[in-house]
C-alpha cells in the first residue's frame, strides 16, 4: 500500500509551520519511524517510502490540475522524476521505480541468467523466486511434489544458489502460486450462485481479449464492498485475458480484514492512515466506463478456445448443442492462481457436501489445486479437502499444474474431442492438456463443482434437478463459504529460504553439459546499416498468442536453456500459405520443415528473417521466451497489424524491431516467399516511421510505411543489440 493520507499530511504541515526547527526535526523523525512498516515479514529491512509516494502524487495532481484515479496515483506515485517527467497519455514512456520484483520458477531461470550476464553484484529492490510452475499434475499432491523435486533438482539448485548469490529470496517447491497477489463501475451486491469470477467473465465478454490493450482496468463504485479481498484478486488476476496492463481495486475494509487475518495488521493500520491515496479522488474521470449491476449479474461460463466467448450458464447447454461441442464434462478442475482461496474452496466444498449427503459423487473426474501451502494446510485442518476427496476429487500439489499445461492427462487420447471445465483464467487451444481437440471452458469454482457433479454442460444449478441415490429429485442450494477461516490460517510448512547476509562464497550451480540450463551469450550489436533482404520466415494467419510463439506444458523444462527451448518457436502458429502449423517452406532448399528448423537453417546460412503477423500479436502470458527465441534463431523484425503491449516491449528488450503496418491492409501485400528491407535506421528515432521495401519473387516491389513505438532508451537498446547489452555499456 502506497502513501500517507491527505488529512495527516495537512496536519503535519501545520505543525511544521508553527514550531521551532528542532521540534520540526523531531516530529518528522517520529513520523518516519512510524511509517517504516516492512513489506513482508521475511524482509524486515524493507519498507516503502510513503512520504516520497505521497509527494509524487501531489506534484502530479498539481501539474495536471485535476482529480486522479487510483491507477494514476499508483503509477505517478512511483515516478522517478515527478517534476521533470513528461506526462502525455498514450505517447510518453514513464520512468518508474518499482517496490519489488516477484518471479516464478519457469521464467525466473531466464531472468536470473540475464541478471548474471548483467554483471551486477546484487538486486536493487527486494526480489523473490517462487517454485510453482514446474510441478506436473499426475497422481496427487504428495507424489507429484516428490517427483518434481527429483526431475527438477538441477533447476531448483540453480535458482536457490543464484538467489543466495544475488540477494533474492527463494520459495521452495510446494510453497504455492505467486500469481495470487477503462473504469468498471460496480453497483448492487453479489449473492447466490454469482461469484467474483463472473464479474471478469462478463467484462471479458464485453471487451474481448484485446479490448483492454494499453489500458488499466480500475474497479470502483458501491458494489466493490460486496466482493471479498480474494475475490478482487481473482478479478484482477484474469484481467490479463482482456489485454489489460493491470487491474486495480481501491483499498477498503475487505482488504483490511484480509491483512489482519494473515498476520499483517501493521500494514492494515498504515493503509487506514493513508487511505486517501489508496482510493480514487472524487470527481476523477475515466476514458471509458462499463457499469455492471452485481445484483443482476448471472453465473457465466466462457469458451471454448478463448476466454472472451461469454455465455450465461443457463444457456451454455443449448449453445453447445447448436455448435456441436461435447456436452459430457470429462474433467472439472478448480484452483490455480485465479481461484484457490479459502472462500473458493469453502464454497466448492459446500456443494460437494450436498451431493455426498444425497449419496452422489462427481460424474466427471475432479481435481483441486490449493493456491498455497497455507491454503492447503488450512483446508486440510477444516475438513474441506476430505469433503472434496470424498466427492471424487484429487487434491494436487500447491502449484499451477494443469492451468499452464503441467498435466499428465491419461483419460483421453490426443486428438479426441472432449470438454473440460476449469476455474482457471485461460483456455486457448491445447493450453491445459496439449490436446487441440479439448474444449476448455472457464467459470467459477462453484459452477465447475456443480457441472462435475452433474457431468454435463446441460445443467443449470439454479433451475435444474439432480437425482439422489434413492431416486429423489433435488436441487443444489446456492454455495456458501466463509471469506476467511474462523480459526485463522494454518501456515503449514516453512518453505522460505532467506538469502544469506554474506554471499561472496556462494557458487551458482550451472553444469556446462546441462540440457536444462545454459549461460547466455550477448546478442550482436546493430551494425549501423539498414536491414536488407530479410526473408519472410512465416506469414501468420489469425490469432497468435505467446502460447503459439513459445508453448508451455512439456517445454517448461527448457525455460533455462535458450537454445533448447527455441525448438518450440512458433510451432503453434498457422501458416497462411497452407493453413498448417509448424510446416513452412525453406526458401533456400525448396523443402518444407518445422518453423524452428527452417529458422536455424537460415541463420546458419547468414540469412536474417522476419515474421509477419495479424492483430494483437503476442497476447496471453507475458512470456519473455517468445521474444528471446526469434532473436536467438536469427530473426530481426516482427511485423504485424497490432501487438499485445507487453510482448511488443519484450521484443524491444531483445534488440528486435517490432513494427506495425501504418496501413493494416498492407498485410495483404506480403507474400510468404517475399523478402523485406527496412530503411531509415540511420535516423531511427521516436515517433519517426520507417520504410519497408517488399520484394516479390516476380521482381516487383511494394513500398510500405511501418510504425513503431520506441522511445529514446529503447532505440539505444536496439543499437546495443539488447537492453541487457545497453545495461552493461552504462556500468
Amino acid at each position: 500500500f502506497y502513501s500517507r493520507s491527505l488529512m495527516l499530511d495537512r496536519l503535519i504541515n501545520i505543525l511544521l509551520r508553527t514550531i521551532e526547527g528542532a521540534r520540526r526535526l523531531h516530529v518528522s523523525a517520529a513520523f518516519n519511524a512510524k511509517a517504516k512498516v516492512a513489506m513482508s515479514r521475511f524482509e524486515p529491512g524493507t519498507s516503502i517510502s510513503y512520504e516520497k509516494l505521497h509527494e509524487n502524487i501531489n506534484i502530479v495532481r498539481k501539474r495536471l490540475n485535476r482529480p486522479l484515479t487510483l491507477s494514476e496515483k499508483i503509477v505517478y506515485g512511483h515516478l522517478d522524476d515527478p517534476v521533470g517527467q513528461d506526462i502525455a497519455r498514450g505517447r510518453t514512456y514513464l520512468r518508474l521505480r518499482p517496490d519489488r520484483v516477484a518471479m516464478q520458477d519457469a521464467t525466473a531461470q531466464m531472468a536470473m541468467l540475464q541478471f548474471i550476464s548483467s554483471g551486477l553484484p546484487k538486486v536493487a529492490v527486494p526480489s523473490t523466486i517462487h517454485c510453482d510452475h514446474l510441478i506436473e499434475a499426475q497422481i496427487g499432491g504428495v507424489e507429484d511434489l516428490k517427483r518434481a523435486k527429483e526431475v527438477n533438482q538441477e533447476v531448483y539448485n540453480f535458482l536457490a544458489t543464484a538467489g543466495a548469490k544475488y540477494g533474492v529470496g527463494f520459495w521452495k517447491p510446494g510453497s504455492g502460486i505467486i500469481h495470487q497477489v477503462i473504469g468498471v463501475k460496480l453497483t448492487g451486491s453479489l449473492s447466490g450462485w454469482t461469484s467474483p469470477k463472473d464479474v471478469i467473465l462478463k467484462v471479458a465478454g464485453i471487451l474481448t481479449v484485446k479490448g483492454g490493450t494499453g489500458a488499466i482496468v480500475e474497479y470502483h463504485g458501491p458494489g466493490v464492498d460486496s466482493i471479498s479481498c480474494t475475490g478482487m484478486a481473482t478479478i484482477c488476476n484474469m484481467g490479463a485475458e482482456i489485454g489489460a496492463t493491470t487491474s486495480v481495486f481501491p483499498y477498503n475494509h475487505r482488504m483490511k480484514t484480509y491483512l489482519n487475518k494473515t498476520g499483517r495488521a501493521d500494514i492494515a493500520a498504515l493503509a487506514d492512515e493513508h487511505k486517501d491515496d489508496l482510493v480514487p479522488d472524487k470527481g476523477c474521470k475515466y476514458d471509458h466506463v462499463i457499469e455492471i449491476n452485481l445484483s443482476e449479474l448471472k453465473p457465466h461460463i466462457n469458451g471454448p478456445f478463448t476466454p472472451d466467448l461469454a455465455h450465461p450458464v443457463s444457456e451454455i447447454g443449448a449453445v453447445a448443442e447448436k455448435n456441436g461441442w461435447p456436452l459430457e464434462v470429462k474433467v472439472g478442475l478448480i484452483g490455480s492462481c485465479t481461484n484457490s482461496s479459502y472462500e473458493d474452496m469453502g464454497r466448492a466444498a459446500s456443494l460437494a457436501k450436498q451431493a455426498l449427503d444425497k449419496g452422489l459423487k462427481c460424474k466427471a473426474a475432479f481435481t483441486v489445486t490449493p493456491g498455497s501451502e497455507q491454503i492447503r494446510a488450512t483446508i486440510e485442518r477444516d475438513g474441506f479437502s476430505k469433503i472434496l476427496r470424498d466427492v471424487g476429487g484429487v487434491v494436487l500439489a500447491n502449484a499451477c499444474g494443469p492451468c499452464i499445461g503441467q498435466w499428465d492427462r491419461k483419460d483421453v487420447k490426443m486428438g479426441e474431442k472432449n470438454t473440460i471445465v476449469t476455474s482457471y483464467n485461460r483456455n486457448f487451444t491445447s493450453r491445459n492438456d496439449a490436446n487441440p481437440a479439448t474444449h476448455a471452458f472457464v467459470t467459477s469454482p462453484e459452477i465447475v463443482t456443480a457441472l462435475a457433479i452433474a457431468g454435463t454442460l446441460k445443467f443449470d444449478p439454479e433451475t435444474d434437478y439432480l437425482t439422489a441415490a434413492n431416486g429423489e429429485k433435488f436441487k443444489l442450494e446456492p454455495p456458501n463459504g466463509d471469506e476467511l477461516p474462523a480459526r485463522d490460517f494454518d501456515p503449514g510448512q516453512d518453505t522460505y529460504q532467506h538469502p544469506p547476509a554474506e554471499s561472496g562464497s556462494v557458487m551458482v550451480d550451472v553444469s556446462p553439459t546441462s540440457t536444462r540450463l545454459q549461460l547466455l551469450e550477448p546478442f550482436d550489436k546493430w551494425n549501423g546499416k539498414d536491414l536488407e533482404d530479410l526473408q519472410v520466415l512465416i506469414k501468420v494467419k489469425g490469432k497468435c498468442t505467446t502460447d503459439h510463439i513459445s508453448a508451455a506444458g512439456p517445454w517448461l523444462k527448457f525455460r533455462g536453456h535458450l537454445d533448447n527451448i527455441s525448438n518450440n518457436m512458433l510451432i503453434g502458429a498457422i501458416n497462411i500459405e497452407n493453413d498448417a502449423v509448424n510446416k513452412i517452406k525453406n526458401r533456400l532448399t525448396g523443402e518444407y520443415g518445422g518453423v524452428p528448423d527452417v529458422a536455424r537453417h537460415y541463420k546458419a546460412n547468414g540469412l536474417s528473417w522476419v515474421v509477419v503477423g495479424d492483430d494483437n500479436y503476442g497476447e496471453g502470458s507475458s512470456r519473455e521466451h517468445a521474444a528471446l527465441e526469434p532473436r536467438h534463431l536469427g530473426g530481426r523484425v516482427i511485423l504485424v497489424k497490432s501487438f499485445a503491449r507487453i510482448h511488443e516491449t519484450n521484443l524491444k528488450k531483445q534488440g528486435m524491431l517490432p513494427l506495425t503496418f501504418a496501413d493494416p491492409t498492407d498485410y495483404d501485400k506480403i507474400r510468404p516467399d517475399d523478402k523485406l528491407s527496412i530503411t531509415g535506421l540511420a535516423t531511427f528515432a521516436p515517433g519517426k516511421p520507417l520504410k519497408g521495401v517488399v520484394k516479390h519473387g516476380d521482381g516487383s516491389q511494394d513500398i510500405i510505411t511501418l510504425n513503431h513505438t520506441f522511445n529514446e532508451n529503447q532505440v539505444e537498446w536496439f543499437h546495443a543489440g539488447s537492453a541487457l547489452n545497453r545495461m552493461k555499456e552504462l556500468q
